[in-house]
């Protein structure tokens, strides 16, 4: 009888406790609802990639040159010089009618190109740019070293034909110069996305710099006399360059793609060096291989590099992002090569598109035969005659490989140095003489900080149902889990808490608050958040703020990082799908009668502090932002290879924002706000960063509130403290700007 008593009145709790808010409905999902909003994200991310795999690509050669961060001008007419010492004669090798030399030639700023120039003897009939993939050396397709059968060694190939051709190095996957020594930190990224790393957060790229290589190379082929065709020939990666240099230059002929052309849908299990802002929406391989047209391109479905990911993790070396590269089935090739066909079509050039059947190893007789036939050459190829004679000097691999790194990476780096310039350039359109000014002329900012920073989403298009339970019964609040319908299959959730004192027709201010990486909105409330949250979202409906913690999707470890893998060829971040959640999360407070619209503030930590900086700036509804234990010199938090809390050296592979260092640091992520209060929280010993850093970047935001003539709208707090919610300068901002005196 006790027990049948004490199941019934623990039941009838159970249900009491359930119950809906008012003017909602009640719960229905079922399971976690953080998985699930990782999954969905992941289900309607699955669906556009599938849909822009299918729509006719709209080529533009331009945007295609900007993605890829061809930016930079290149040294005027280069031309390669022999690598002469006394130690290492020019010539390396001879063969049947021809030389190879070590050469370098310049390509911008202190980036040159370096590889080996097999020259024949005889006057060129074509002149050729030859690319192995990112793991084999020149020499490897010149026939200098073993490893590739003779009659695959394609630069070797090309020149017993008659062609000029230069073989440059490209930046390989291992990763033994993947960090810093003199600071002793280390990673097992390889070489490739250690420089896309920094490069990306600098509107660069690694795949831009090796095109740059080639079109130097061009540069000087175009130049030379007597005059030649120009083509291309790369494999694997080198393919992938090849490609995109041919779609770039129209003054190259005709190229031959061996190992690397397909659909890339499923570009976000590539490595991440191959991560490439609106690619898959605005090209994907056959809008780049459309730009080609009318030219020739040979697309040769060659066995692609095995590539089963990042070198391995060791005790001093890890944070590398996951990443394989397979063979595409030669069915999903032929229909990518489809799509780009009326491009050729409606040039006059249906024939100059061409598939060619590979198989294990590159450069077929067929592939070489056609690129051949496309320069004007015979179509009958020579077979490959007896090896070349390798004299004692050929070049150093590791040390050419590390010149080259070296090269890249300090180039990055001076692009990073003058960013701080790019971005005074990028503002000069934003006008401070009045907060009428500022209003107007920041608004087109805004709109390009989402549009082509964030990457927009359509808004909110589900219909506004709320679903609620009750979960929380305290002395002075009661809290409820809520979900919000957004866009199909992605949903808002969080918990609510309404103060118990609530007057009739009262309307009270809210304080949005984030949690953190791998956070929930649980966190912020009970004591198991305690050492980073401080409970500070309880302590806040505690003084009878309304206050609502958001559960954000960065939640379950590579999963949710594999959403911006998917989400930025798409022109999309994770902030993308943030952002719209906390528009559908903004209307949906705002309907609710005891919520004041006007004052509703968002409060974020570590990744609720990212948030704090790119959702109130692009959602005017938040009446202010406090960013606690982020705010950063953001750019160099992302890009140094000199400090040890930087993003370069840590397994956060997404945090790099494409092109973000030439427009919008954190102080104009702020001024964004402006003229809504904005306040920083920092904890002198906060490891994600030093008080020097965070200083330095506010001063700007200081500055800009001071020339608006609205100091007291801003506010930094220093407090002797580690990572977390300190809560005392930052509540007394609320109070006041939320104008909440409290209980």
């Amino acid at each position: 009888m006790f027990r049948g008593v004490t199941a019934f009145l623990w039941l009838w709790s159970a249900m009491a406790l359930a119950q809906p808010l008012a003017g909602t409905q009640p719960w229905r999902l079922e399971g976690d609802p953080a998985t699930q909003m990782v999954e969905g994200i992941h289900r309607y991310l699955d669906r556009a990639a599938s849909e822009a795999s299918v729509r006719p690509p709209v080529p533009d050669r331009e945007r295609l040159r900007r993605i890829l961060g061809l930016v930079d001008p290149r040294v005027a007419r280069p031309v390669p010089r022999p690598e002469a010492t006394v130690e290492q004669p020019a010539t390396v090798a001879r063969g049947r009618g021809y030389r190879v030399l070590a050469v370098r030639w310049p390509v911008m700023g202190a980036v040159e190109g370096e590889g080996l120039l097999l020259e024949p003897a005889a006057a060129p009939r074509a002149r050729i740019v030859a690319l192995p993939d990112a793991d084999w050396t020149p020499e490897t397709i010149a026939g200098l070293v073993p490893g590739l059968p003779a009659a695959h060694q394609y630069a070797r190939r090309l020149v017993e034909n008659g062609c000029l051709v230069l073989v440059p190095v490209l930046i390989d996957r291992r990763d033994d110069f993947s960090g810093n020594a003199a600071i002793g930190r280390f990673t097992n990224q390889p070489h490739r996305e250690f420089i896309y790393r920094m490069a990306y957060q600098a509107g660069r790229h690694i795949i831009g710099y090796e095109i740059q290589k080639v079109l130097a190379a061009v540069d000087w082929f175009a130049a030379s006399k007597p005059a030649a065709p120009i083509g291309l020939a790369g494999y694997g990666e080198g393919g992938l360059v090849a490609l995109m240099a041919a779609a770039l230059d129209e003054r190259i002929h005709a190229t031959l793609v061996s190992g690397y052309f397909g659909p890339r849908e499923q570009v976000w299990q590539e490595p991440i060096y191959r991560n490439v802002w609106r690619y898959l929406r605005d090209f994907g391989d056959a809008g780049v291989a459309a730009l080609v047209a009318p030219r020739a391109l040979i697309v040769e479905t060659a066995r692609a590099p095995e590539v089963q990911g990042p070198p391995p993790e060791s005790q001093q070396r890890r944070g590398a992002a996951p990443g394989r590269i397979v063979t595409p089935p030669e069915a999903a090739v032929e229909r990518e090569l489809e799509r780009a066909r009326p491009w050729f079509a409606k040039a006059g050039a249906r024939d100059r598109l061409r598939l060619v059947r590979g198989g294990a190893h590159p450069a077929s007789d067929a592939a070489l035969a056609s690129l051949l036939a496309e320069l004007g050459l015979p179509r009958q190829l020579r077979g490959p005659g007896a090896g070349p004679s390798v004299g004692p000097a050929v070049p150093e691999a590791r040390e050419r490989q590390k010149r080259q790194f070296d090269q890249m990476v300090e180039f990055t780096q001076a692009v990073v140095r003058r960013s701080g310039t790019a971005r005074e350039q990028f503002w000069k359109r934003a006008d401070k003489s009045s907060l009428e000014a500022w209003q107007a002329s920041s608004g087109w900012y805004r709109r390009y900080f989402w549009e082509e920073v964030i990457g927009r989403m359509p808004d909110p298009g589900e219909p506004l149902r709320a679903e609620t339970r009750r979960v929380y019964d305290e002395p002075r609040w009661t809290g409820y889990e809520v979900l919000l319908p957004v866009w199909p299959d992605v949903f808002a959730y969080g918990i609510l808490l309404v103060p118990r004192d609530l007057k009739p027709g009262e309307r009270r201010p809210v304080v949005v608050c984030q949690h953190g990486l791998e956070g929930r909105p649980q966190d912020t409330i009970e004591e198991r958040g305690e050492k980073y949250y401080a409970r500070f979202a309880a302590r806040l409906a505690d003084e009878g703020f309304v206050v609502y913690a958001p559960q954000n999707p960065y939640i379950g470890g590579d999963r949710f990082r594999q959403i911006q893998r998917k989400a930025n060829p798409l022109g999309l971040s994770l902030f993308s799908f943030i952002a719209g959640q906390h528009q559908r999360t903004l209307e949906w407070l705002a309907s609710l009668p005891f919520v004041d619209p006007a004052r509703i503030g968002f409060y974020g930590l570590s990744y609720g502090g990212k948030t704090a900086m790119r959702v109130p700036a692009i959602l005017p509804r938040y009446a202010l932002s406090i960013c606690s234990a982020d705010f950063n010199e953001w750019i160099w938090k992302n890009t140094s290879v000199e400090e040890p809390f930087s993003y370069m050296f840590t397994g956060e592979y997404e945090m790099p924002e494409f092109d973000l260092a030439n427009s919008f640091n954190y102080a104009e992520m702020a001024a964004l706000i402006a003229p809504r209060p904005f306040m920083v929280e920092r904890g002198h010993r906060d490891a994600v960063g030093i008080d020097e850093w965070v200083a330095y970047e506010y001063a700007r935001v200081r500055r800009l509130y001071a020339d608006l003539k609205i100091p007291e709208r801003t506010a930094i707090e220093f407090f002797d403290g580690p990572h977390r919610i300190h809560g005392v300068g930052t509540f007394e901002f609320l109070r006041r700007w939320l104008n909440w005196k409290g209980r």
